[in-house]
């Protein structure tokens, strides 16, 4: 159960930064529409603020954080992308249409 809801948690975190024109949706940027360059500096960071989140429940779980290489960084934040798709999609492709 715990797994689901961070898996959730990662879905929704992972499309944030697409819905709105604000940074972190708390503070106004000048331009009139918020560049994609933000947005991924915005899934970037949420995707370390989930990762924090995720070794807290190991830890709170297992008692322990087992060890991880570059494979699982680079794995988990491709899936963190893949996540981010629909999020992408409805704010580039689907709602310019």
């Amino acid at each position: 159960m715990t797994i689901t809801i961070l898996l959730l948690l990662a879905l929704l975190a992972a499309n944030l930064p697409w819905g709105s024109e604000r940074l972190f949706y708390l503070v106004p940027l000048k331009g009139a529409h918020k560049a994609i360059g933000w947005c991924l500096l915005e899934l970037v960071v949420l995707y370390f603020v989930i990762g924090t989140v995720a070794v807290a429940v190991e830890q709170g779980s297992v008692g322990q954080v087992a060890a991880r290489g570059w494979e699982f960084y680079a794995i988990t934040f491709s899936l963190f992308l893949v996540f981010a798709f629909p999020g992408f999609v409805y704010r580039y492709l689907w709602r310019n249409a």
